[in-house]
């Protein structure tokens, strides 16, 4: 039976369909997003091949070799202007953008080249990349490998032979071996002798507060004493260790032939990795790419944040959102409960139901600048002229740090949990509570034993919207605690081993200071592609700890609901 246009409309069947159609083109423009963020992103740690080509420009010439990055059409016009011999009839030309590398020699890893322009276009199974803790990575042949400025084995051939299998197999071993050395110095830089130094530091704080609280005990400074001078003594033998590592990690050098014929020498302590991209086969080039996104997710950040891992971002991000969820929970609940359990239900009780929504819309950098005046200027201030008077005029907690962050984004994320508390302590039957009264509970144990446990999903449901806006924010964390770069974890195993006070990473600023300012746009723009996906990432999982919390709640006391 055919109905009419006016009946099929009040039918509702249309706001069905308007519905459906949004959520779907909701879904699609989502997960394109995140496939867009994952391709451009993941990519970038793929080994692409090296291209060895001569490039020839309004009478110029030069070799080239590099990996393609990006190619883009550009108008004929545009390039007329320019002053480039464009040939007659084009309206469009291909522009390539090459990773040439070797900015230490070039100046810059990426330049921009016509492809038209391009001839003897080669990938030579002899080229090799190497990545580097500074200046970026290099491309090249490799012609010699030295021990102690001692030559130990050379090739100058373009072809593979057994020679150049030697040479190459013992310059990745001693790339090995310098990677050893690495992580021994580090752990002795970072570990041992950072541990010295931060209990010597704590040695002079308790001097000074002995100073301060005008103590003239000598046996107290000299029980000081002793223990600082054998913390120098145990520094001056782990200072002989790391410089008789230094020399034997910057022991051995190679040389290498870059694209213009020129020889460079570079000491191999400076290299991370050396591999032949155009030598590898599929299965070598999926294990580099594995290995280089776990390098991205567990090492530390090198080159101005344009290369290696992120993994102090990742950190920093997941230990505030649990210190933030620690604090917002209780205050939010506290707060719902009193408003609606023990409030009178009144005027006052509604302007403060307005004023907590309000707040949920104020702009998170106004919380950043009331956290950098309150919480950092004044609370801190005052706890260390309380608590730690020794340590002035240095602050202690007088600065940004992790604590003023975490409580900061608790503050811009309480009125979330007091709402979603409150609308579950409403959904609770009354005759619940008055049979738990009748029963001859008092009303703090039906509300402790009764009612806060079957309002416990929706407290999560409070904290799970908490985190998916607490995680991603950057604008207050730039004012109460996050930097570019934090030379240690506020983690670690010196005393108390959690230290609050310390400035920390984050993924959020990572992304704007990568993408924004970064002095390497190139090499940094697929670094904020894959930060992103990782902030996704990290964001989605903590939600999904929340939520099957949740639902175990929700599972538990279901009964208690029927």
């Amino acid at each position: 039976m055919r109905i009419s246009f006016k009946e099929w409309t009040k039918s509702g069947a249309p706001w069905v369909w308007l519905n459906a159609g949004a959520v779907a083109i909701s879904m699609i423009m989502v997960v394109g997003l995140l496939i867009l963020i994952a391709v451009r992103g993941l990519g970038h740690f793929w080994p692409a091949d090296l291209v060895q080509a001569t490039y020839s420009e309004n009478g110029q010439q030069m070799k080239l070799v590099g990996e393609l990055v990006n190619s883009e059409d550009v108008p004929a016009d545009q390039l007329r202007d320019s002053g480039v011999d464009v040939p007659e009839g084009a309206e469009f030309m291909q522009r390539n953008l090459i990773k040439v590398g070797n900015r230490d020699v070039g100046g810059s890893d990426f330049i921009w080249v016509l492809d038209d322009f391009i001839s003897q276009s080669s990938k030579p199974e002899m080229l090799f990349a190497a990545e580097r803790r500074e200046w970026g990575n290099f491309y090249g042949y490799l012609r010699s490998v030295k021990q102690d400025g001692e030559l130990v084995a050379s090739y100058d051939g373009y072809e593979k032979t057994a020679e150049y299998e030697v040479l190459w197999q013992d310059f990745q071993s001693r790339i090995e071996r310098a990677l050893v050395l690495h992580e021994q110095i580090k752990d002795i830089e970072k570990g041992d002798i950072g541990s010295i130094n931060y209990e010597l530091e704590r040695i002079r704080l308790k001097e000074r507060a002995l100073q301060l609280k005008e103590i003239t005990d000598q046996a107290r400074y000299q029980e000081l004493d002793a223990r600082r001078a054998e913390l120098n003594a145990d520094y001056e033998v782990l200072q002989k260790d790391l410089t008789d590592l230094y020399t034997a990690f910057n022991r051995d050098s190679i040389t290498a032939e870059v694209a213009d014929g020129r020889i460079v020498e570079i000491e191999i302590s400076k290299i991370v990795r050396a591999f032949l991209p155009n030598d590898m086969g599929l299965g070598a080039k999926i294990a580099h790419y594995a290995e280089k996104i776990v390098e991205f997710m567990t090492d530390d950040p090198r080159e101005a944040n344009t290369e290696g891992g992120i993994f102090p971002a990742i950190f920093g991000t997941v230990m505030m959102v649990l210190l933030m969820s620690v604090m917002v929970t209780p205050f939010g609940v506290v707060a719902a409960v009193y408003l609606r359990e023990y409030a009178k239900q009144g005027f006052v009780t509604r302007l403060i139901r307005i004023a907590v929504n309000n707040l949920a819309g104020v702009p998170s950098i106004v919380y950043g600048v009331f956290g950098l005046g309150f919480f950092v200027y004044f609370l801190g201030g005052h706890i260390d002229d309380a608590l730690f008077p020794e340590a002035k005029p240095a602050p202690t907690f007088g600065t940004p740090g992790l604590l003023w962050a975490s409580l900061t984004l608790a503050l811009l994320t309480v009125p979330v949990v007091i709402v979603a508390t409150e609308e579950g302590l409403s959904r609770i039957p009354r005759a619940v509570r008055e049979g738990s009264l009748a029963l001859g509970a008092t009303k703090a144990e039906t509300l402790w034993k009764v009612v806060l446990p079957m309002a416990s999903p929706a407290m999560m449901t409070g904290v799970i919207l908490a985190i998916a806006r607490a995680a991603g924010e950057v604008a207050p964390l730039m004012l109460v605690g996050v930097v570019k770069l934090a030379p240690s974890l506020p983690l670690d195993m010196n005393y108390p081993f959690l230290h609050l006070d310390q400035k920390f990473m984050h993924l959020g600023f990572h992304i704007y200071d990568v993408g924004f300012q970064s002095p390497n746009v190139e090499a940094a723009r697929p670094l904020v592609y894959a930060t992103a996906l990782l902030l996704v990432a990290v964001i989605a999982m903590l939600n999904l700890s929340a939520i099957a919390i949740r639902n175990h709640l929700r599972e538990k006391y279901k009964a208690l609901e029927m």
